[in-house]
C-alpha cells in the first residue's frame, strides 16, 4: 500500500493528525483496535491504517467512530479536514480552478474525457496503470475524479464546456465492451444538456492539430485562462501567456477540423451501435 500524500506532505501530516487523535479518544475508551473495528463495522487494518495516516477515513467511518468512542463531536468535526487532504495536491488544484471557469475545453486523445467517465470506465483506467496502483489508491483517485464531476450540473454558475475527442479514445475498450458502451451512453446523455457540447474528430480525417497529446483551457472568471496537461509522469498547470496562445490557436483548429456537435452525437449513436 501506498502512503497516502506521498505526492503533498502537508496533506499526509493532516491524516497522521487525524489518525493520532483517534488513537488517542480510542486508547481513553480503553479499546483496542479489534474492539474499536467491531463496534463501527470496519475491519482491525482499517482501523490501524487510520490511526498511522495512512488511509483518509470515511464521514460514516469517522461519524461512527465519534458515536462509539463518546468523543463529543470531535471526530465527526474532522470530516472537512479529510475532505480536502484525501485527494492529491494536483487534484485539488485543479478542481479549485474548474470551480473558478466560466469556460472548460478539453482535447483527449487516448481515453474519454475525465470529467465524462463512468464510475465502471474510471476503475479501468486506473487499474490499468503501470507501475500498479494500490486498491485504497485505485479508490482515492476515483472518489476524486467523481467528485470533480459534479462541476457539470453543480449548484451556482455553471461553465459552458466543450469536450473534443479522437474518435480512437471512443473506439478503444477500457475494461471491456459493456463499460465502453455504457460510456458511450453516458456520453450521449451528457451531450443533451445545454452547457456541454460534445465533438469527435474521426479517424478518417487526415488532419488533426492535436497529435502532442490531451490538455485542457480553463477560462477563469476574471478573464485569464489556464491550461492543463497530464501526459505520462507529468502533471502541470500552464499559467504562461505565449503557451495559452499556443494552446487556444491548436485549440480552435481542433474544433474546426472536429465534426460538429449534432454531427458528433449521431456519430457516437453510430459507434455504440458497433460496440
Amino acid at each position: 500500500m501506498e502512503p497516502y500524500g506521498a505526492d503533498d506532505e502537508e496533506s499526509a501530516a493532516v491524516l497522521r493528525t487525524i489518525g493520532k487523535i483517534l488513537k488517542a479518544c480510542r486508547e481513553r475508551k480503553g479499546w483496542t483496535q479489534a474492539e474499536l473495528g467491531a463496534a463501527i463495522g470496519y475491519s482491525e487494518e482499517q482501523v490501524s491504517s487510520v490511526e498511522r495516516g495512512r488511509r483518509a477515513p470515511s464521514a460514516k467511518f469517522l461519524d461512527a467512530a465519534d458515536r462509539v468512542l463518546n468523543a463529543g463531536g470531535l471526530l465527526a468535526g474532522l470530516k472537512k479536514d479529510v475532505e480536502e487532504a484525501r485527494y492529491p495536491k494536483k487534484v485539488r488544484d485543479l478542481a479549485k480552478l474548474e470551480g473558478e471557469a466560466v469556460e472548460i475545453c478539453a482535447y483527449d486523445n487516448s481515453v474519454v474525457n475525465g470529467l465524462l467517465q463512468t464510475e465502471e470506465y474510471l476503475k479501468a483506467v486506473f487499474g490499468s496503470r503501470r507501475p500498479a496502483f494500490s486498491e485504497e489508491e485505485v479508490e482515492r483517485l476515483v472518489a476524486a475524479r467523481l467528485a470533480r464531476q459534479g462541476i457539470l450540473d453543480g449548484n451556482g454558475m455553471i461553465p459552458a464546456f466543450n469536450f473534443v475527442h479522437d474518435e480512437a479514445a471512443l473506439r478503444r475498450p477500457v475494461g471491456g465492451k459493456m463499460v465502453l458502451r455504457r460510456q458511450l451512453e453516458q456520453l450521449l446523455q451528457i451531450g443533451q444538456m445545454r452547457n456541454v457540447e460534445i465533438q469527435v474528430l474521426p479517424m478518417a480525417s487526415e488532419e488533426n492539430a492535436g497529435l502532442d497529446g490531451p490538455f485542457h483551457l480553463l477560462r477563469l472568471k476574471e478573464g485569464a485562462t489556464v491550461g492543463h496537461s497530464d501526459i505520462q509522469l507529468v502533471s502541470r498547470l500552464i499559467s504562461d501567456r505565449r503557451e495559452i496562445q499556443i494552446l487556444e490557436l491548436r485549440y480552435g483548429i481542433i474544433r474546426a477540423q472536429a465534426l460538429t456537435p449534432r454531427e458528433s452525437l449521431a456519430y457516437i449513436e453510430k459507434l455504440l451501435g458497433e460496440t
